[in-house]
């Protein structure tokens, strides 16, 4: 679906970007800020500079009672478990908050058995926690189990490990559901009561918090060797995790991010470093679009495909071999993920003839891939603008995965069905669910009727949010300097969208593989500028000699030379 709406910000009063100058702010970067709700030169500036919110995780609730628990389980030789999610922010999670209650306990080879990472398997287990593995962890010793990024809807799975005389301490950043699980402790900012300032932090920031709070309270009671280690140690991870799990890049995400970017590019990891090797990723161009697009999608690779173990040991390996195997290993996952991706939704379109009359897209197969439903959802979503759910038939039970637009909650949606659904939980556009082979019709039937009554009467066209008109001549590396103050850019900080009109066209090239891209040269009476379009090779005959552009401004590399060019979002052809 090419055809979107073109939503452009208000512009700027005078006297706003005047005092915007004054404070050294360039005017085009403070129409940006002006469109995003920056309405004063303070709040823009609290944004380039110092988050002035706490960051104290004892506000968080749950917090005390969660590191109390945690610090007297590893001071008194007990079993901890660190139950995961197969995804990248769940591994990243689970990976850090391992290594830091290891790093608190000297991190001998007996500690390695003492506190160990548990990530359940996506076709066996599921997402979540599930009984049977809390009963196996109790069996074997375990005390206490503290989840990342997820159990905050695992009510009745919170209830079984207290029965089985385990610790139970919850931390997930998903959505509550109408009832809290009754652990230990729930470290959740989203849940009712919780006084701590950001609301959206990612699993792996979650688990972030946590190491800070238990850094504090060691050094309060005396534990030796805190002078080697510190939380910040991690946050290499807590910048993949949050970004590849599109949580919103401001507030305190921006700057665990800008942060964690900073470690990434000077990678101590031996498994990052044999990741870039494979991945062709080169240390100190590091940025949110290569974990986006690089780092993130081959970790999730592991635990779509096969184990997302694998992905953990990589993140952990202190062998160069033997990163280099895992490195190589995740590289051909991904490759397989891709084409299995692609795959899948050709068979999920045919299955659904009249995707153009259907509020919400339902797909069932039984050769879908429970670790590739997501993909295919997204896909679905981003082709055709519906919410969609893929799910892949089970012996008994099937696993389903949910997308949205930002008209329609598809949690709540999820809300409306929970007496169809095993379980359940997610985000407003993302989801997840679990759902008895018999109730699959009237699930679908009832999402359907759901999207039919919420998205009545409503244009449903991708929105291309652009933040200010103007002429290409204004288009210089200088402003694209300036416009990089805004990064690290992503999820809810989007980098800036410009439109010019009236551009004219001196070049039209398709390139890539079977020209799928189309590379131009482009001008509005000053000195052309190069431009790539992405994925819009077969419009090149479509185009008249002039179009109304919509693009990022970009300053690529190459021999050491800068160079501009624009990133073409969308484009209208002008008939003169």
């Amino acid at each position: 679906m090419n055809k979107k709406r073109w939503n452009i910000a208000p512009l700027a009063p005078e006297m706003y970007i005047k005092a915007m100058e004054q404070n050294g702010i360039h005017p085009v970067l403070g129409q940006v800020f002006y469109g995003r709700g920056y309405q004063t030169p303070d709040s823009a500036l609290e944004f380039l500079g110092v988050y002035s919110h706490s960051q104290d995780p004892f506000l968080m609730k749950g917090m005390e009672q969660a590191a109390d628990r945690l610090l007297s389980a590893a001071r008194n030789g007990e079993r901890i478990a660190v139950y995961g999610d197969f995804d990248c922010d769940g591994v990243t999670a689970t990976v850090l908050l391992t290594e830091a209650l290891r790093r608190l306990c000297g991190n001998s080879e007996g500690v390695k058995k003492q506190i160990t990472p548990y990530i359940p398997n996506r076709v066996d287990e599921g997402y979540g926690l599930n009984s049977p593995a809390l009963r196996d962890l109790a069996d074997k010793g375990y005390k206490v189990v503290v989840t990342v990024d997820c159990g905050i809807r695992s009510v009745q799975e919170v209830i079984d490990g207290n029965a089985c005389g385990l610790d139970m301490i919850v931390s997930d950043h998903h959505s509550v559901g109408a009832e809290v699980p009754p652990a230990l402790a729930v470290i959740n900012p989203k849940q009712q009561g919780c006084a701590y300032p950001e609301k959206m932090l990612a699993g792996v920031g979650l688990a972030y918090k946590i190491t800070q709070a238990l850094h504090t309270k060691a050094e309060e009671r005396g534990f030796t060797g805190l002078e080697e280690w510190h939380p910040e140690d991690w946050l290499d991870l807590v910048a993949i995790g949050t970004v590849a799990d599109i949580a919103p890049l401001h507030g305190e995400n921006r700057v665990l991010v800008q942060k964690g970017l900073k470690k990434l590019n000077t990678p101590k990891r031996i498994g990052l470093r044999a990741l870039y090797g494979i991945a062709g990723i080169r240390p100190g161009n590091i940025n949110t679009v290569t974990i986006g697009f690089m780092i993130g999608p081959r970790i999730n690779a592991a635990g779509r495909l096969k184990s997302a173990y694998d992905a953990a040991r990589l993140l952990t390996s202190d062998n160069t071999q033997q990163a280099g195997q895992l490195a190589q290993e995740l590289e051909s996952l991904n490759a397989v993920r891709q084409q299995k991706t692609r795959e899948m939704q050709e068979w999920a379109e045919e299955s659904m003839p009249e995707v153009a009359q259907m509020p919400l897209l339902f797909a069932t197969d039984g050769r879908f891939e429970q670790g590739v439903v997501g993909l295919v959802a997204s896909r679905l979503t981003e082709q055709y603008y519906r919410p969609s759910a893929v799910v892949q038939i089970g012996e008994d039970e099937s696993h389903g995965s949910c997308r949205s637009i930002p008209e329609f909650h598809i949690t709540e949606a999820l809300d409306q069905c929970a007496d169809l659904l095993e379980r359940y939980g997610g985000h407003a556009q993302a989801a997840g669910f679990t759902v008895r082979n018999e109730n699959i019709e009237a699930l679908r039937d009832r999402l359907i009727e759901v999207a039919g009554q919420e998205l009545r009467g409503k244009e449903l066209y991708p929105a291309l949010n652009i933040d200010a008109e103007l002429p290409l001549r204004q288009c210089t590396l200088e402003l694209a300097g300036e416009l990089a103050k805004l990064e690290p850019c992503g999820e809810a900080n989007p980098a800036p969208v410009f439109m010019t009109r009236n551009v004219t066209l001196h070049e039209v090239q398709r390139v890539g593989k079977d020209g799928k891209h189309l590379k131009l040269l482009v001008g509005d009476g000053g000195p052309p500028i190069e431009a790539i379009a992405f994925r819009r090779g077969e419009e090149a005959d479509q185009l008249s000699l002039c179009a109304d552009l919509v693009y990022t401004l970009e300053a690529n590399e190459w021999n050491g030379h800068q160079r501009l060019q624009l990133n073409i979002q969308d484009f209208r052809s002008v008939e003169n």
